[in-house]
């Protein structure tokens, strides 16, 4: 199983209920793509930590990773809801299941 987590630094701008509606939209987005097994985010809880946002989702391989990020809904998210919002965005990904070599993920 891969966990794939992407840490997001808002624009001035984005206000509180901005950000409330950029978590509506990441579930109710998101969750709609099939590869994705879990979808989580959230908004940070320490006002001096510069990634004020999250998404995390979990997928079955890296293969389905790469479907993920091809699919048009997530396309269309990044385009409307992550770009509009964020100045830069890290992405990492982990294998959760243990004794699995990486690089057959």
């Amino acid at each position: 199983m891969v966990h794939h987590l992407l840490l997001c630094k808002l624009k001035p701008e984005v206000t509180p209920r901005k950000l409330e509606e950029m978590m509506r939209r990441t579930r109710m987005s998101l969750l709609k793509i099939d590869a994705a097994r879990a979808v989580q985010c959230g908004k940070n809880i320490a006002p001096s930590d510069p990634w004020g946002f999250f998404v995390a989702v979990d997928l079955d391989s890296m293969d389905k990773l790469a479907a993920y990020k091809d699919d048009a809904l997530y396309i269309k998210y990044m385009e409307e809801v992550l770009k509009p919002n964020t100045t830069q965005r890290v992405t990492l990904n982990y294998e959760t299941d243990p004794g699995k070599d990486p690089r057959y993920s």
